[in-house]
């Protein structure tokens, strides 16, 4: 996916403005402990973004997506809410859902046929009688915290945890406009086809890293610093769980024919203003949502680590339905550009990983422009410090048994 069409950067500070909190050590990039304690202590307790309205169209429809390390089966209910579940059979552990699998009225385990009700509960198993002590009401499917949030659907293994919208509390304000209920997916790419997605070689965080700054823009996107106002990027807007940016675009015609026509043709999508024509705005959510927001389109990818040192970038394109022609051709453009930088992205990435290994590195100073790399960086030690000091993860998976109606 694009990972620097949104990068942000900050104009020059004055002397007096505090300074960015610390990098993180180079081992929290190659150290397989730390890869796994994430898993338990940023992954399961945070919200995972694992696809969109539109992939659960009507009751019955379901995905599955990969989550702090297991499987979760998303379902639209008879109700045209939402309802999670880990995606195993209570009976003998079965996988249940693969994708794609068709809509349906219930779920049904492929082994022995133990069927479910959409929301999880057990409804029927074959030869019930020759199945001692089979109670319903405690065999329901495993269940996870999910939330539609601009459209997005989350998910979250702490079933303590803060709602998103409040967590989140005045994104939706800011960028609300760009995400209607009525957002269509444009292309194959979708959110929870992790098998589809793009692996880059590098840890996660460097992916995340290297989204929360535009202090390589100068050296290493030439695109960007032909289109992009860099001394106009704003510094971002740090709260507690997300971090929102916006950069304004140049006036100045680029020498590049590809760039200029989308300056010619940048037009905004229905609902948007004059201000958003002339402007990319962008949003990282906690831990490793990233969500840019274009006038001609909105982005939506997430970093989901498979190794230490490498990491899938699943992803989607959306638009506003009703967009006119001009808007659809800026569109392909800017998408055609930002595929140029994404692979300008996956070498300096690997870049990162690579000189991360050398034996007693450690980083230097962030500037101010990577004010957002030292806030992340914070929320990860403190997430991982906790752990250390005895604060255990919450039960993230089948260890009680769920309460399920009959």
């Amino acid at each position: 996916m694009q990972s620097e069409l949104t990068r942000p950067t900050e104009p020059p500070a004055t002397n007096d403005a505090a300074p960015p909190a610390a990098a993180l050590a180079a081992r929290y990039y190659t150290d397989p402990a730390v890869a796994e304690a994430e898993q338990e202590q940023v992954f399961a307790r945070s919200w995972q973004l694992v696809g969109h309205e539109s992939d659960l169209p009507g009751p019955g429809a379901r995905f599955t997506a990969r989550a702090a390390g297991r499987e979760v089966l998303v379902v639209r209910t008879e109700d045209g809410g939402l309802a999670a579940h880990l995606n195993v059979c209570r009976h003998r552990g079965t996988r249940l859902v693969s994708a794609p699998e068709p809509s349906g009225k219930a779920i049904r385990c492929p082994y022995h046929g133990w069927t479910y009700r959409l929301d999880g509960s057990l409804v029927g198993a074959p030869e019930a009688r020759q199945i001692p002590c089979l109670d319903k009401p405690k065999l329901g499917l495993f269940p996870v915290a999910v939330e539609s949030f601009l459209g997005f659907v989350f998910v979250n293994l702490d079933g303590r945890a803060t709602p998103l919208a409040e967590s989140c509390a005045g994104l939706a304000e800011a960028v609300g406009r760009y995400v209607p209920a009525d957002l269509e997916p444009i292309g194959r790419g979708r959110i929870h086809d992790l098998a589809g997605a793009e692996v880059q070689h590098a840890n996660w965080k460097v992916a995340v890293d290297n989204y929360l700054e535009g202090y390589h823009v100068p050296v290493a996107h030439p695109a960007l610093m032909r289109l992009l106002d860099y001394q106009r990027y704003t510094s971002g807007e740090l709260h507690d769980s997300y971090v929102l940016f916006e950069s304004p675009l140049r006036d100045k015609p680029s020498s590049n024919l590809l760039e200029r026509l989308y300056q010619r043709l940048v037009s905004p999508m229905p609902g948007l203003t004059e201000a958003d024509r002339r402007t990319w705005r962008y949003a990282v959510i906690y831990p490793n949502t990233l969500l840019d927001f274009y006038p001609d389109h909105v982005i939506a990818w997430t970093a989901v680590p498979s190794a230490p040192d490498r990491v899938a970038i699943p992803g989607a394109f959306y638009t506003k339905p009703g967009s006119g022609l001009r808007t659809k051709l800026a569109r392909r453009l800017n998408i055609r550009i930002g595929w140029i930088t994404n692979d300008e992205d996956a070498e300096l990435v690997a870049r990162v990983q690579q000189g991360l290994s050398t034996p007693g590195f450690q980083p230097g100073p962030l500037s101010r422009r990577e004010s957002a790399v030292g806030w992340f960086a914070d929320r990860i030690r403190a997430d991982l410090d906790r752990a250390s000091a005895g604060d255990a993860a919450p039960a993230a998976g089948p260890t009680t048994e769920p309460e399920a109606t009959a």
